[in-house]
């Protein structure tokens, strides 16, 4: 065993637990954080500073300094010791949603790891020594590796030509915020994650959030306002946007994606506010950052970040919506698509065991279908039947009849009825067609 193995550790967990207590009966003013914060019971706290107070306590000397530099060093010491770690969030407010659920989660461990609350005669708990068995056995975490992901990766799933695809790809890159609009079933969600997943070059779920947009949807959602936390008292709480920009912000040289699934179904101005300028590819970085209305005078100004992509999905098809307006149209690149039934989407379908009779029958009719629909002057392309309903076929070739069948007579029909209303005959005459 070498002499570092054998040092005794800086600190233990009781005596920063003492600190974290000082510092809260005494309500002390410690100077701000800078990436890191220490959670602690629903509180944050800047570990540096609790770090060197619980070290002075320790060496029972006012003067004494702490031995690590900031940053790293000291964070993996209070990691050691079982303290949670986290990046500091754009707002800071104590007792938020956030901090709530860290909170249960540490309350959760401490029923199962056998961490106790501590108490004026606790003895101290330093680490444990090295080799010794953890007192509960657990699962250990395993890493998490992205496997790669290629533009032939994304050809061989998505039913778009190359061309298409490299032309997705390039709004996405000058313009930062890309909207992939069609008819439902189009397999416009598919893409958004493809495209996501072909940018950072692999399948990494950590730098994408998807949200999806609903009449109920707001600003204080998606970029900051007043939640209750579980006392029943209103705090301050940054939406998803900020939290995602935060995590970009602080790895810069990767790109981040935040996917808006049925933008078209919220309040789009009223979600967005003062986000429709900074969206603006040249209105990235902290020269154009913005202060929030509701964050208070001395939290920090927010922007986005360049290395953060914002793709959404359009429905064209939902009468019930009005259309975007023309501010936030120009902030963004759109990608067309369209029903797929052509030789890509035949060959898929051939793959999956489905028998060759019924691959051409299907495609035919409902190419015959769309027509019908992208001529009637009540409808028009927009209306069409995607592709998206029939890829995912069973397993066994003898079940496809059947599964068709199923597709056209409970979502198919349905769907119909609701396009021809008032013209009932008609849909019920596409219906049999559908069905011969």
């Amino acid at each position: 065993m070498s002499s570092a193995d054998a040092s005794p550790p800086l600190l233990t967990r009781e005596q920063v637990l003492r600190a974290l207590r000082q510092i809260d009966r005494e309500g002390r003013r410690l100077p701000p954080s800078t990436v890191y914060e220490l959670v602690y019971k629903g509180r944050r706290y800047p570990p540096r500073a609790v770090a060197e107070l619980a070290y002075r306590l320790a060496q029972r000397d006012p003067d004494a300094a702490w031995p690590r530099a900031a940053g790293s060093p000291t964070n993996a010491v209070l990691e050691q010791l079982d303290f949670t770690i986290s990046t500091k969030r754009p707002v800071l407010t104590p007792g938020s949603a956030h901090d709530g659920e860290e909170a249960a989660r540490q309350q959760a461990e401490e029923l199962y790891t056998g961490h106790s609350k501590p108490s004026a005669s606790a003895p101290a708990r330093s680490l444990p020594p090295a080799g010794a068995q953890p007192a509960v056995a657990a699962e250990p975490n395993a890493p998490y590796e992205p496997g790669p992901y290629t533009e032939a990766d994304a050809l061989a799933e998505l039913f778009i030509d190359e061309d298409t695809l490299r032309a997705a790809r390039a709004g996405l890159a000058r313009r930062r915020n890309l909207l992939l609009q069609g008819p439902p079933g189009t397999g416009k969600t598919f893409l958004a994650r493809r495209l996501a997943w072909l940018l950072m070059g692999a399948r990494d779920e950590r730098r994408i959030e998807l949200v999806q947009f609903h009449p109920s949807y707001g600003y204080e959602d998606f970029i900051l306002g007043f939640r209750p936390d579980a006392e029943g008292r209103f705090q301050l709480v940054p939406g998803t946007l900020p939290l995602l920009a935060e995590h970009a912000a602080a790895d810069p040289d990767r790109p981040y994606f935040l996917l808006i699934d049925e933008i078209n179904r919220g309040n789009v101005p009223r979600i967005f506010g003062e986000l429709l300028l900074l969206l603006e590819a040249d209105k990235r970085g902290p020269a154009h950052a913005l202060r929030l209305p509701y964050a208070p005078p001395e939290a920090p100004r927010f922007f986005l970040p360049d290395n953060l992509y914002v793709i959404g999905t359009l429905n064209l098809a939902d009468r019930s919506l009005s259309p975007l307006d023309y501010a936030l149209r120009r902030r963004f690149a759109f990608v067309d698509l369209q029903p797929q039934f052509g030789e890509q989407f035949r060959a898929f379908l051939r793959a999956r065991q489905v028998p060759a009779g019924l691959v051409e029958q299907l495609c035919r009719r409902l190419l015959a279908l769309n027509q019908v629909i992208a001529d009637d002057p009540e409808l028009g392309p927009d209306f069409r039947i995607g592709h998206s309903y029939f890829c995912q076929p069973p397993a066994q070739p003898e079940a496809v009849a059947e599964w068709l069948h199923l597709i056209y007579t409970q979502e198919i029909g349905p769907l119909l009825a609701d396009y021809w209303r008032e013209q009932p005959p008609l849909a019920a005459a596409q219906l049999r067609k559908l069905l011969a």
